[in-house]
């Protein structure tokens, strides 16, 4: 920052304008609610700090000098620039926005919070765009630090505790197959469970094993586990149409025409769901505004 810079005192600068506006030091005192002393002693040191008068006596009033008269137009646009810049931030108006909204998601974020959300956002707020990029934990704080994402989707037992987070739900697990499975017109027995072909998600790709084997090996039990595959959506469709079965979060499937959901015989620990967002919006109007219409739409 120039040196000159750090010797102001802005509230020189605005008593200058007011001076060049009214030619008046009285005037200007009253136009600016302070004594006329104190005007005319900021007026002295703005002539030591421009190093000419600024403004001389006169017939009526004063007159400016050509300093001053150059001065007179940057300084308005300074401080109307200075003024807009700490002004309180104005409400967001959703129906004129035009913001591209950045989100971090996996297809099961997408398929049980965005998608119930997008409707309210398209409703609310036309004139915005809303771009997915695929879920990487790994990456979630640096990309929100740069700005790159607004919000991300993700478990809580996994959400990094540098970004700020909001729980939006629960989930539990429930087993699922295809609607007419020959299996699945009741609840199954454990032993009837394990005996199943079931699909397993896994996100990094060729894992068989996860928290229901967990669960099961507690008592002793285990699964065939036949297939691994990295997304929710071609396990949906594997269990559309074979015989094998999966134990998937609820909010997934439930109301699936095609799929039939019934209780497991052993209980997996669910999860919590959360929102993350960085400080860097935290306050932001906008981005408030965008996670309270997400909150609401899968409260």
């Amino acid at each position: 920052m120039d040196n000159t810079l750090r010797r102001i005192d802005l509230n020189l600068l605005v008593t200058l304008q007011a001076l060049l506006e009214e030619q008046n030091v009285t005037r200007a005192a009253a136009r600016l609610h302070l004594a006329q002393p104190t005007v005319s002693v900021q007026l002295a040191r703005l002539r030591a700090l421009f190093d000419d008068p600024l403004l001389l006596p006169a017939a009526r009033g004063m007159r400016t000098t050509a300093r001053a008269e150059a001065l007179r137009a940057p300084l308005a646009e300074a401080l109307q620039a200075l003024s807009r810049a700490v002004a309180p931030t104005r409400p967001f108006d959703p129906g004129q926005a035009r913001n591209t909204w950045r989100v971090m998601a996996s297809d099961y974020g997408e398929s049980t919070v965005l998608l119930p959300a997008l409707p309210r956002l398209r409703h609310a707020a036309p004139g915005t765009r809303l771009a997915i990029v695929e879920l990487a934990p790994q990456r979630m704080v640096e990309r929100a630090e740069r700005g790159d994402i607004d919000l991300a989707f993700h478990i809580a037992a996994d959400a990094p505790p540098a970004l700020h987070h909001r729980p939006l739900f629960t989930e539990r697990y429930v087993l699922a197959g295809r609607r007419d499975h020959p299996r699945l017109k009741r609840r199954p027995t454990l032993k009837q469970f394990c005996a199943l072909e079931h699909v397993i998600v896994s996100p990094q790709g060729g894992g068989f094993h996860g928290s229901t084997d967990a669960a099961l090996a507690e008592q002793g039990a285990q699964r065939t586990v036949a297939l691994s595959v990295p997304h929710f959506l071609f396990l949906r469709s594997t269990l559309a149409r074979t015989d094998m079965v999966a134990m998937v979060p609820e909010r997934l499937v439930l109301g699936d025409p095609a799929l039939r959901v019934v209780e497991a015989p052993i209980e997996v620990p669910g999860y919590q769901m959360v929102m993350l967002w960085h400080e860097r919006v935290h306050r932001d109007p906008a981005h408030r505004w965008l996670r309270e219409q997400i909150a609401a739409a899968v409260a």
